[in-house]
């Protein structure tokens, strides 16, 4: 929400709409950098650790929703970017203008490049023209990687962190954080030996003398790293975010942008099945996500967003709250936000997809390509404007211009439509909060998944005596089901449950949860 009218969502906005966050009913909120930035890459190359981007707002207007939030039984979570700072970063300069400063070790340098790749494309090394060394940046140019090894930026980072916690905020969400214990010289990146031992030490500094939540993204854990990572004894971090089941978006071994035309129902079973099996209770702890301000809608890419855009919305949502883990819900996914169709080159603001389309186009990929690759799997697809209402730019702002366009379909998909609607998806989210925070079983119950139909995952869970029964139609298709249901007690469903006991057939994305008398 933009309060200021500059066309940029702000602190000031999301304060005004912790009411309706409130009545949601969830306990936290994730915000992306709101630090001082350039915005190279939307603010996670950060200047300044202890100032807030005059574009989101002021410091003051931190505290407010820190207090505002906090009052409603709301934490706030702040995304922690320490794999590197922005190149305008007081460190990063003086370690530029003066090689002989302690802050030239706060980064990496080299006199020759190796083969490491940054991940938005192209070598991972820059020439600095004035020293003639080569320094690291696994992301974009201006995003210099810190050194890890020097326990006095460390120190510095910790202290940073003790400011934000000093503050009242609820956590971090740390970002790309297996990545800090890199050995360029190696060309390791994710998962370095030191790794372990840096997050023993940051929790021991900063937040494990706190009731605080971490959060660690992890795109290469396995549930054994995950289990390093989260396990409680390890006093690393809470949880991790790990990205297996995001890997069937596209081609099997191929970049992201070589999209995969549908979901492989059966893998994305085995791999959430193998987390919910592997990751055991008391050993560490996952989290449940479809989307993310690096992901494509889950709506547009893996359900239906025309015909059955709310029912395929529910189902997707009772299929991954209902597994062991901490539910996060992407803002918008809780009224069926959906992909943007972008028309061309000129609505991309990503850099990650400018630099894919740069490289694409010099390599011979036509314009065509290139933008239906974007318009299904860009980033820039989850960070366009929260649809309010019906009115101008869907109740985001009153700019003329908005940093990102809205959605054209923002006049059906919105806040006030959604609420209005008593069978809308936003209480069906409503609903699986609440279960959330009442139920035990969704913490504690044993997970088996079902032999079923291809497109149809079904899964229980079995606490005691008691069992709960998962069932999923992720297809546009009708599919045959058949168990034994009667006299069962009904959970949450976004179609007829006793319909589907009557006929042993689930119709296109039925969902529901229901408790069985018996096995």
């Amino acid at each position: 929400m933009d309060t200021s009218g500059n066309g940029v969502g702000d602190l000031r906005g999301i304060t005004t709409k912790l009411d309706y966050l409130q009545k949601l009913g969830i306990t936290a909120i994730w915000l992306s950098p709101v630090y001082q930035s350039p915005m190279d890459d939307n603010g996670y190359d950060i200047s300044d650790y202890e100032a807030i981007a005059d574009v989101f707002g002021t410091m003051a207007d931190m505290d407010e929703l820190l207090e505002e939030a906090n009052r409603r039984g709301i934490k706030i979570i702040m995304d922690l970017v320490v794999n590197h700072t922005s190149d305008e970063h007081a460190w990063f300069i003086e370690a530029r203008e003066n090689p002989d400063s302690p802050e030239r070790d706060y980064y990496i340098w080299r006199n020759e490049p190796n083969n490491l790749i940054s991940i938005f494309s192209g070598s991972a090394w820059e020439l600095d023209e004035a020293s003639g060394q080569y320094y690291l940046h696994l992301f974009s140019k201006k995003q210099p990687d810190l050194n890890w090894e020097n326990a006095q930026l460390r120190q510095k980072i910790y202290d940073m962190m003790n400011f934000w916690i000093a503050k009242g905020i609820g956590g971090f969400r740390m970002d790309v954080i297996d990545l800090i214990g890199k050995i360029p010289d190696l060309e390791i990146t994710g998962n370095g030996p030191r790794l372990h031992e840096y997050l023993k030490e940051m929790n021991q500094a900063t937040f494990g003398k706190h009731d605080l939540m971490t959060v660690g993204e992890t795109w290469g854990a396995t549930p054994e790293i995950a289990r390093q990572y989260s396990c409680p004894k390890n006093q690393e971090l809470s949880m991790v975010f790990q990205f297996e089941h995001v890997g069937l978006q596209h081609q099997p071994d191929a970049p992201k942008w070589d999209y995969a035309k549908e979901l492989d129902v059966p893998a994305l079973k085995r791999i959430f099945s193998k987390w919910q099996t592997e990751l055991k209770l008391g050993e560490g702890w996952n989290s449940l996500f479809w989307n993310n301000h690096d992901l494509p809608r889950v709506l547009s890419i893996w359900g239906n967003d025309g015909y059955y855009r709310e029912k395929s919305a529910k189902a997707l949502a009772i299929l991954l709250h209902l597994m062991r883990g901490t539910p996060y819900i992407y803002q918008g996914e809780e009224i069926g936000m959906t992909n943007y169709p972008f028309k061309d080159l000129t609505e991309v603001n990503d850099i990650e997809s400018l630099n894919y389309a740069k490289e694409a186009m010099e390599a011979g990929v036509s314009e065509k390509t290139i933008v239906d690759s974007i318009r299904k799997v860009g980033r820039d697809n989850a960070r366009t404007p929260m649809q309010w209402s019906e009115g101008k730019n869907a109740g985001f702002s009153v700019a003329a211009k908005t940093w990102l366009p809205v959605n054209p379909n923002y006049q059906e998909i919105n806040v006030e439509k959604t609420l209005a609607n008593p069978d809308s998806i936003f209480y069906t989210y409503q609903r699986l909060i609440a279960l959330r925070q009442t139920e035990d079983w969704l913490v504690e119950a044993d997970y088996q998944l079902l032999e079923t139909a291809e497109k149809v995952f079904a899964y229980k869970r079995q606490l005691g005596k008691a069992i709960y029964l998962i069932v999923v139609n992720i297809s546009d298709e009708e599919q045959t089901f058949s168990r034994a249901l009667e006299n069962a007690e009904i959970i949450i469903a976004n179609t007829d449950v006793e319909a589907i006991i009557a006929s042993q057939r689930l119709q296109p994305w039925d969902a529901f949860c229901v408790k069985l008398t018996k096995a």
